[in-house]
């Protein structure tokens, strides 16, 4: 515990739905709601408008909109979220070296250590000032908490929630937290919460009450100990500017049950390509590939395979992910896959043999590609509604592979192009809009860029040539 409030915990409000916010000017002050679309989605989060009925963050989407039905649906554009993310947390870092990042949208910061505050004053000065350069870089409002630990920081961001500033004084952390849940502190969540509550014990105040032997002979010696020290406000960890990431993955979550084991093994090696672009991307390689599917029935089997080395080739993960979908019965149905690699390292030494192997089979299928004279290569469809571990896939995207290949001479009809609400879309005359919804061939698009004022709504065939899809247009700056 610090003797002043100098630990910063910034948490942005409503994040995603609040940048989707932003960049469709239509939707200001409406109920928004990101997330899975397909009947198995699940909200990513939600609007402070669409929580008023009720909408929260890991609800069933199908539960959502029969609460919320007038809201707008929107799926995940992570993309934008990542680049809003790497400008908040720049000037985070323009604040202190010890920057903690806990999310996208969520980080602790050690005032102390990049000497911009060193008592109340000072710290809530720094906090009302990154707030506005927030809200003037981005246009998005972020909730300040400031205090002597991180903990207590977190706690405060929560209570200054939306777009506020909450200071605790080294002193009044007891008084506080006293009439507060006990499901306000870490590592309480509904199991933990309800064996306290059925000992009596609803508050903070009444945990700390209860007394470290109590809670010991309760919960066990370390969760019952550590809930004592936070119920008394000690928390005395620091401030750690990096943390390692200890594994990569991707899931999806699909609409209908998966039967066809083909189809089942290209959405596993899809998944694997998906995995390994997130490695890269993150600069790191792994030893261990899992793959995880969830049955028909609810039922979920992990299955793990460990390389000689570390590795970020995609040919290897595949062929490691292959194996061991090989050793899972699947005649039931699937309803979500999932692909990860876990045992992280920052340089790779391949499995020569698995690396080979894959090579081979790579090159005989290039081979034939050659020698057919097949066009480009087709992505995969049909997966819908994966949120939370798995990025959603863009608007507009590829289809399913054709059933049978293309005789000589035949003309073969093109697929149908899917348009997802809320992606991004560029019209040869009237220049961006966003999608809000498609069917029976048609799609409709809103024309309307960040900043402007609500834009009209025009109606196109799916396949018209003049709409195409597009990247997401910045919220503040260059609209061009």
């Amino acid at each position: 515990m610090r003797a002043a409030p100098t630990i910063l915990h910034l948490d942005m409000d409503a994040f995603y739905a609040s940048v989707e916010q932003a960049s469709k000017p239509s939707l200001r002050g409406k109920a928004v709601i990101v997330g899975g679309l397909g009947p198995r989605g699940v909200v990513a989060t939600a609007s402070y408008e669409a929580r008023r009925f009720g909408v929260h963050s890991a609800m069933p989407m199908g539960q959502a909109r029969r609460l919320c039905p007038n809201g707008a649906f929107l799926i995940p554009r992570f993309t934008l979220y990542r680049q809003v993310s790497d400008i908040v947390m720049a000037m985070l870092r323009e604040l202190s070296p010890l920057v903690e990042p806990l999310s996208l949208d969520e980080a602790f910061v050690d005032l102390e250590a990049g000497g911009v505050a060193f008592d109340s004053d000072s710290a809530r000065a720094t906090g009302e000032r990154l707030r506005a350069d927030i809200r003037a870089a981005t246009g998005l409002s972020g909730s300040v908490g400031l205090a002597g630990s991180k903990m207590l920081a977190k706690v405060a961001s929560e209570e200054a929630k939306p777009a506020g500033l909450l200071l605790i004084e080294p002193g009044t952390e007891r008084e506080l937290l006293a009439p507060m849940s006990v499901r306000t502190l870490p590592g309480v969540g509904p199991a933990t919460g309800e064996h306290l509550r059925r000992a009596g014990i609803t508050t903070v105040g009444e945990l700390a009450e209860a007394g470290e032997d109590e809670l010991v002979r309760m919960v066990g010696r370390a969760h019952g100990a550590g809930l004592y020290r936070m119920a008394l406000g000690l928390d005395d960890r620091p401030v750690v500017a990096e943390r390692d990431a200890k594994s990569v993955s991707v899931e999806d979550t699909f609409d209908v049950d998966l039967h066809d084991r083909v189809r089942i093994r290209g959405e596993v090696q899809r998944l694997a390509d998906r995995c390994v672009q997130r490695l890269r991307g993150s600069g790191h390689s792994g030893r261990t590939i899992v793959l995880k599917v969830r049955r028909y029935d609810f039922s979920t089997l992990t299955r793990s395979e460990t390389l000689r080395g570390p590795t970020d080739d995609p040919a290897v993960v595949r062929e490691a992910a292959a194996r061991l979908l090989e050793a899972v019965d699947t005649t039931g149905g699937v309803r979500l896959l999932g692909v990860g690699v876990t045992g992280l390292a920052d340089y790779t030494q391949e499995d020569l043999f698995a690396q080979s192997s894959a090579a081979e089979a790579e090159a005989e299928a290039k081979a034939e590609h050659e020698e057919s004279g097949a066009g480009g290569e087709s992505g995969a469809g049909g997966a819908g509604g994966a949120v939370g571990g798995a990025e959603a896939e863009e608007a507009g995207g590829g289809t399913g592979p054709s059933e049978g290949a293309e005789r000589p001479g035949e003309a073969q009809e093109a697929p149908e192009r899917r348009w997802t609400a809320g992606s991004d879309v560029r019209h040869v005359l009237y220049g961006p809009g966003w999608v809000q919804g498609s069917g029976v061939g048609r799609v409709t698009v809103r024309f309307e860029r960040p900043g402007s004022e609500p834009g009209r709504v025009r109606t196109f065939r799916v396949d018209d040539p003049e709409l195409e899809p597009s990247d997401p247009l910045p919220l503040v700056g260059d609209l061009s």
